[in-house]
């Protein structure tokens, strides 16, 4: 976006943001003044009702009967009485919808013993109502109904604001017009470093940039231009590196959770187990999807989110929900007692990462163990497999985005972004990780890091 475009939206911004609070004001007070404003006239309904009421000695049907020929509504107002249950009288206008002959509602009014008022809906829209009921003998002789079509009343509320929303909107397109126009001016010396700009926004190459020449204004707009096209060209890696994380990070929490879903039995006991195996794998995946851009760049605070974690519970956690992913022999190995202080949630998702890499690189019946260890004050933990392991020529680039390890069937379908991943978050904990080769053979992936003692 140009200078003078920014200049003008940031202008039209701030106008549109004080006519859109000014049209939100006049909607809420013109909606506030019709509330008080109905229930005044209902109020005052009542009151006459009252006062009229005092003046006459008829009987309660003849009282309403006199006072409906006397009293008119007002412009969007009808009024009826209900004698045992039905309405034998209304006023003479004819009102925009009849409410008289919805017998649930005119039910609901006759039962009511006191002077009560409510909302309905009717064909003309919703309604405000009020309802007096006449007592002679110590009961309910007769009721008179006080309706206000509130929706119809409300239609010229919104009239109103429309009209100033529609005047608001050609106000702002006058001040659009004219501020582009002083900001063409003011901007005029930019025009040769935005042509230029232009060359290089035709080709796809975004490493082109600006030749910045002097110390004035324009030269600081060269160079910050160049920035800005270090960081587009930055975003558009990161994006790729986004997309390929997202695909292959979110494939194998899913798979544990349907495969434990599919697996869970009747028993109470374990439909709580899986479901709450099952919750924290979605907590997983809602932090994958939050992270993913933060692995990219795992350096910056925030990344990880320490707590006390127990490591031999991590790997019997990892294992446990490791055994949807494939039938293997699955194995805890040495555990460490100890509790550190570390991010749970990143370590069972860097181990659960190397599990399922184990399951690619192994067959049914392979030996897939989890480990987890405390050696000269440093933490390990270890995912090996009985498969064919990493050859030594690969064992440092596997650890590298994008790049694959040989699988079982000699394809390279390996960890990949995975693995990446998984260095990132050692990293962040102030660790490494390495493979070697397992006892037996096979691969053993270890993750390093300090130990720090929970408190």
């Amino acid at each position: 976006m140009s200078a003078r475009a920014r200049i003008v939206g940031w202008m039209l911004a701030v106008v549109g943001l004080a006519l859109s609070v000014s049209v939100f004001a006049a909607w809420t007070v013109l909606l506030a003044r019709l509330d008080s404003r109905v229930d005044a006239e209902l109020a005052n309904e009542m009151e006459k009702l009252r006062w009229y009421a005092r003046t006459s000695s008829a009987d309660p049907e003849t009282l309403l009967k006199e006072y409906l020929a006397v009293n008119a509504p007002d412009r969007h107002e009808t009024f009826f009485m209900i004698v045992d249950g039905a309405v034998p009288w209304r006023t003479y206008a004819e009102p925009p919808a009849a409410l008289d002959t919805n017998q649930a509602l005119v039910a609901r009014m006759a039962a009511a013993t006191t002077p009560e008022r409510d909302w309905a809906d009717s064909a003309a829209g919703q309604v405000r109502w009020a309802v007096i009921p006449v007592i002679a003998g110590g009961k309910v002789e007769a009721s008179f109904v006080a309706v206000v079509f509130y929706d119809i009343e409300r239609r010229e509320v919104v009239e109103a604001v429309r009209v100033l929303a529609l005047t608001g909107l050609i106000a702002l397109a006058l001040a659009g017009g004219a501020g582009w126009f002083v900001a063409g001016r003011v901007l005029a010396p930019v025009r040769l470093v935005r042509q230029t700009a232009e060359n290089i926004s035709d080709s796809s190459d975004l490493s082109r940039r600006l030749t910045v020449s002097g110390d004035d204004d324009v030269s600081a707009l060269a160079a910050t231009f160049n920035h800005m096209l270090d960081r587009l060209e930055r975003a558009f890696a990161v994006q790729r590196e986004f997309l390929d994380d997202a695909g292959h990070e979110l494939r194998t929490p899913i798979t544990v959770i349907r495969g434990h879903l599919e697996l869970m039995g009747d028993d109470p006991r374990d439909r709580s187990e899986t479901l709450a195996l099952v919750a924290d794998e979605l907590e997983r995946m809602k932090r994958i999807v939050d992270d993913l851009l933060v692995l990219a760049r795992s350096e910056q605070p925030g990344f990880l989110t320490p707590d006390e974690v127990e490591l031999a519970d991590l790997a019997m956690s990892v294992v446990a929900k490791a055994r949807a992913l494939g039938e293997r022999r699955w194995r805890v190995d040495e555990v460490a007692a100890e509790r550190v202080t570390a991010d749970r949630q990143r370590l069972t998702q860097a181990l659960m990462q190397l599990v399922a890499n184990a399951v690619r690189h192994t067959r049914p019946g392979d030996l897939i163990a989890v480990g987890s260890a405390v050696r000269e004050g440093s933490v390990e933990l270890w995912v090996r497999d009985s498969g064919p392991g990493v050859p030594l020529q690969d064992r440092e680039r596997i650890f590298v985005r994008s790049v694959r390890g040989a699988g079982r069937t000699g394809a390279h379908d390996g960890a990949g972004i995975g693995l990446a991943i998984v260095r990132s978050i050692a990293k962040a904990h102030g660790g490494t990780v390495r493979v070697g080769e397992a006892d037996g053979g096979g691969a053993r992936f270890v993750i390093t890091f300090p130990f720090e003692e929970a408190l």
